[in-house]
């Protein structure tokens, strides 16, 4: 048969039947959202997760999780030990079946699990897919059992291999770089982070966490241990450290409502930012869904009621909107539902109906009681409103001048931005340039069809400590909303970004590689994270990295980004080399920028995510808030990682 033929001849032999496991490794994405960072990253809390549904039933109050020296990872529990006995329709052990085959669990028994954390169902066998080797160790009955995979097939039948009193499961799983090309280096801070967190959804667990690739200088590995006594009202304490509190106490309640659990716990304090975090069986639902709902209505309508009787709001010449009753508020609200239902762009907005009522009712008793056990803070509180609600009138015409001098306003594009020619946003990009002098260079290095160059006056206003108006009346910040095309505030929502005329898909910041640099990035990047926040989450804004040093000998040149780099050049060239050290980016001329920096063949852009939209929020709290501690701490703690110029 001709290749011609063989081209067009679609028949039943072209269709591929794949079998579970082989569709996991064919198309993991559709299992585990990608094959990047946060993919790989995704494996250790499906594993961690079936011991998490262990401990939500009842079964299970200690967890151990270890990255180890080979870089593979355990993760060990004092459940009740996955069963080993034979599965009569698949004829092999049920360790085997849970190991191996998609959608089998217990997850789906209700009678074993009431509920459970995981959006799939598709749990440790699909990490067993994606693993290049993989052992489950169980303790059970008395007797330990194992059985190893490669790429998802077991190597031999469970065994028993010893006698034991403890009980539980225990994983241990290595990443398959075939499927994880980027990396397969897993993340302390990014598992830590989430560790921290399950131990406050899941009060009364211990979770160790142990970094075996770190050994200290007394030969200890890298450990935190994780335990909440108090679950929510100690995550609103840890989240809202670095902020100063308005009100005496966390606000907080935990019971059944409508047989759905509801625990929520919130406070104010003295900042202008809105902080819910909503979780639904452990997951974090970054896009809210009904559970948001519930908890925004019973809070806005038993405020509302409250100030209304007090008489606080007699003399307001406007209606209070939702937002007010949210301004400087922290709260998480967690449920657990049966069965969820998931929606929206990344699976992870709750769409029960029957969820809104429970909640919100929850809510407004809890408030009520609260409200009236504490006369004084509930003052404070409907100040705070107020305060609000007149801060919401001023920002709203700051806003209205904003996009009156948008592209689509017909106020044209700010006077400092050089445009590119290219029309398509999903081809351009825009630089933000620290400094008149650096962004003149990057214009002349730039390349005109595409990049647009964006200098921006020193360090602009730190969004953390400024009330909204007084954002919006930015001059630097109009600026780069004006730039960008995009609009702020709907009918529905005031603070809602709208990323419709978007007008680059790329928004690099690009400052010395300095302290002062790193500053001004910061600065920028709270206000993305507190205004523009779709902007990070939809992987619009990267960071540029310029080099610190220019390593030059005859007609020899390297660029360095670090020291290690700088010694390598060095000695590469013979020891003697000319080292010139970049203190900014004006210090480059035109043709070093591009080709270090703007060239995309040659550059290193780092993309802006977020893994945890609370530790986030906590981290730039700390480091752009009022509190001074905390951030001096911080900064300690880190300074080995600093450049600082003298």
């Amino acid at each position: 048969m001709s290749e011609e033929i063989k081209k067009n001849n679609y028949s039943a032999d072209s269709i591929q039947a794949l079998e579970g496991m082989e569709h996991v490794r064919m198309r993991p994405s559709m299992y585990i959202g990608d094959v990047g960072v946060r993919g790989l990253h995704h494996l250790v809390y499906e594993v961690v997760d079936n011991s998490i549904d262990e401990a939500m039933g009842g079964h299970c109050d200690t967890i151990g999780v270890a990255i180890n020296e080979d870089g593979s990872v355990t993760v060990e529990d004092n459940g009740r030990g996955i069963p080993v006995d034979l599965h009569k329709k698949e004829g092999v052990s049920a360790l085997e079946v849970v190991m191996t085959k998609i959608g089998a669990g217990g997850k789906f028994d209700k009678d074993s699990y009431k509920v459970s954390g995981g959006l799939h169902g598709v749990g440790v066998s699909v990490v067993n897919a994606l693993s290049v080797h993989m052992k489950s160790t169980v303790f059970r009955d008395g007797k330990i059992y194992e059985q190893e995979y490669e790429r998802g097939k077991a190597m031999y039948p469970v065994k028993q291999i010893g006698e034991t009193d403890k009980r539980g499961t225990r994983q241990t799983f290595y990443p398959d770089d075939t499927i994880f090309t980027q990396t397969t280096e897993f993340s302390y801070d990014t598992l830590s982070a989430r560790m921290r967190e399950l131990s406050f959804l899941n009060k009364g667990i211990t979770i160790t966490f142990t970094d075996k690739r770190e050994v200290d200088e007394k030969g200890e590995f890298k450990v935190e241990v994780f335990h909440s006594d108090e679950g929510l009202k100690e995550y609103i304490r840890y989240l809202d450290g670095n902020r100063e509190p308005i009100i005496s106490h966390v606000i907080s309640m935990d019971h059944e409502k409508g047989e759905i659990p509801v625990e929520v716990a919130l406070i104010y304090n003295t900042s202008y930012t809105e902080n819910i975090f909503s979780y639904v069986n452990n997951i974090n639902t970054h896009e809210g869904g009904t559970h948001l709902q519930g908890f925004r209505s019973g809070l806005t309508r038993t405020l509302k009621k409250y100030a209304d009787a007090s008489g606080m709001l007699d003399k307001l010449k406007f209606e209070i909107a939702g937002d007010d009753f949210r301004e400087g508020l922290t709260a998480i609200i967690s449920v657990k539902v049966q069965e969820p239902q998931f929606e929206g762009q990344t699976k992870t907005k709750l769409g029960n109906r029957e969820v809104v009522s429970p909640v919100s009712q929850a809510v407004g008793e809890m408030l009520e009681n609260y409200l009236e056990e504490n006369p004084n803070d509930a003052r404070i509180i409907i100040q705070k409103v107020i305060l609000a609600a007149q801060a919401r009138h001023a920002a709203k015409k700051a806003r209205e001048m904003v996009q009156r001098k948008t592209v689509m306003g017909g106020g044209g594009l700010p006077g400092k931005l050089s445009d590119c020619s290219e029309q398509d946003p999903a081809r351009c990009e825009v630089y933000l340039v620290e400094g008149d002098s650096a962004g003149g260079t990057a214009k002349q290095g730039r390349d005109r069809n595409f990049q647009a160059i964006l200098p921006l006056r020193g360090k602009i206003l730190n969004v953390e400590k400024a009330m909204h108006h007084k954002v919006f009346e930015n001059e630097e910040i109009r600026n780069i909303f004006t730039a960008l095309g995009v609009t702020v505030g709907t009918a529905e929502d005031s603070k809602a970004l709208n990323l419709e005329k978007l007008r680059y898909h790329k928004v690099i910041i690009m400052c010395d590689a300095d302290v002062d640099g790193s500053h001004i990035s910061t600065l920028i990047l709270t206000f993305f994270f507190r205004f523009m926040k779709e902007l990070i989450e939809e992987g619009h804004v990267y960071i540029a990295a310029p080099p610190l040093y220019l390593v030059k000998k005859g007609n020899k040149k390297e660029y360095a980004w670090n020291d290690v780099q700088r010694d390598q050049a060095n000695e590469r060239m013979g020891g003697s080399a000319a080292i010139q050290r970049y203190k900014g980016l004006g210090e480059m001329n035109a043709e070093q920028l591009w080709e270090t920096t703007m060239d995309p063949s040659f550059r290193t852009l780092r993309q802006v995510t977020i893994d945890s939209l609370a530790e986030a929020d906590r981290v730039f709290s700390m480091l752009m808030g009022d509190e001074v501690p905390p951030r001096r701490e911080f900064i300690e703690k880190n300074a080995v990682y600093a450049n600082i110029d003298a």
